[in-house]
């Protein structure tokens, strides 16, 4: 049975394509193929599978007459128009199952790295500097961990630290009556108030891009370790090293930035200062970008797939 074509067009583990065959759709996997060539073609598909290469908007939902869904490689669903492709009953696949032990596994480790300064601590003894007063670090055990958003990232991540002795509070503006063994649901009041690690795991929506500025900062008693491995578009950079030189922020861990790429980075004019500061810990977009990621987040497509 022939269940319709399916346009890859990005980087995608080969579990996805077999699967899809396996269920009878007939499976075009081009990931060198251009925004412009999809639109060329993109009629003549029901579905198509997407990373981050390009937008999946108004023009290309409405030159695809023929497409029934979108299958997103990834967590987020914000390179994708969600509400006109819903209005044209196009449904939307995502797979954070995928990645969140990856996201998860990141946060901490970028945790672990800042308290204990192993960035700068390395770089000082490979120029012949040996200062262990300097790098004197924090214990993990006993601090407050807040998290902001509990869904499938903010939960693995409170499993990881599940081991480590500490107390968990997760915020969830959507949510309520979370609380597990792994967390304790908390009001934003509590967060501000008790955390001495702040690790952000939501969304990026119109609601959240640039929710985390200098008033946000503001707010919180403690000074505190803060990670992003969720969207860059929902942290003010510049907020960040503002409060690192106040000192409200002891480290910062960032995966991801508001601007990301270069050449573009380096044209921001916060680029300089983070670059240089040794109280940031920078990745390049990879909390969720694992060899062990890349294949269970096509399986979990294809899962997905299944079910339409």
């Amino acid at each position: 049975m022939n269940r319709g074509r399916i346009l890859i067009v990005d980087d995608l583990h080969p579990a996805f394509k077999q699967a899809a065959i396996e269920m009878g759709y007939e499976v075009d996997d081009q990931p060198l193929i251009s925004r412009e060539e999809t639109l060329e073609v993109i009629s003549n598909y029901q579905g198509i599978a997407v990373r981050t290469k390009f937008l999946i908007d108004r023009e290309l939902l409405d030159l695809g007459i023929n497409l029934k869904f979108v299958a997103r490689a990834g967590a987020g669903l914000d390179n994708i128009d969600e509400a006109y492709a819903s209005q044209k009953g196009i449904q939307l696949l995502n797979a954070p199952e995928g990645n969140r032990d990856a996201v998860a596994e990141h946060a901490l480790g970028m945790l672990l790295s800042l308290m204990n300064n192993f960035r700068r601590a390395d770089m000082e003894i490979r120029n012949g500097i040996w200062d262990r007063e300097g790098n004197r670090g924090y214990e993990l055990k006993g601090k407050s961990v807040g998290i902001i958003g509990y869904g499938h990232m903010g939960q693995s991540f409170a499993r990881r630290l599940s081991g480590f002795g500490v107390h968990v509070m997760a915020y969830d503006k959507y949510k309520t009556g979370f609380s597990d063994e792994f967390a304790r649901e908390v009001s934003m009041e509590e967060i501000v108030k008790f955390s001495d690690v702040l690790s952000l795991h939501i969304p990026l929506t119109s609601e959240t891009r640039q929710m985390v500025n200098e008033e946000y900062f503001f707010h919180f008693r403690k000074p505190i370790f803060f990670i992003n491995t969720a969207r860059g578009e929902v942290v003010d950079t510049k907020a960040v090293m503002d409060a690192i030189r106040q000192g409200k922020i002891l480290g910062a861990g960032l995966d991801v930035l508001q601007t990301e790429k270069f050449p573009a980075l380096g044209q921001q004019d916060w680029y300089a200062e983070l670059a240089q500061s040794d109280k940031v810990l920078l990745t390049p977009h990879i909390g969720g970008w694992t060899f062990d990621s890349y294949r269970k987040i096509s399986e979990v497509l294809a899962e997905k797939l299944q079910l339409l």
